[in-house]
């Protein structure tokens, strides 16, 4: 998976904006102003996702492409080699969409209904 198509698959998802808080490289995807994931055009391509804190250290023992999230919360968020890894585009998406998913159901039900 490249920069591009990753950029669309998040993008695809529903109500998300980006913005480039901390610097002019790192896109942070947002949901309600709530931060799902984090990228960036440097390769390789990796990306910072949100997730639950026990599934997090099972991806982390199957795959060599997550770690624990690069300047993130070890226990919430996993860092993934999107290039040249063992995780493949399908198990990207499920993640990216665990992420979002995660980060959905936090919000408070009127920030949900606004949404859609």
């Amino acid at each position: 998976m490249n920069f591009k198509q990753l950029d669309r698959y998040l993008l695809s998802k529903q109500a998300v904006t980006f913005d480039y808080p901390f610097d002019e490289k790192v896109r942070v995807y947002r949901i309600a102003e709530k931060m799902f994931a984090l990228t960036s055009e440097d390769t390789p391509i990796t990306v910072n996702l949100k997730c639950d804190p026990i599934y997090a250290l099972e991806l982390r023992s199957i795959y060599e492409g997550v770690i624990a999230g690069y300047h993130m919360n070890k226990k919430h968020w996993n860092t993934v080699n999107v290039q040249d890894s063992d995780v493949d585009d399908e198990t990207v998406k499920e993640l990216i969409d665990h992420s979002y998913d995660l980060v959905y159901k936090s919000l408070t039900k009127k920030k949900r209904e606004a949404l859609g």
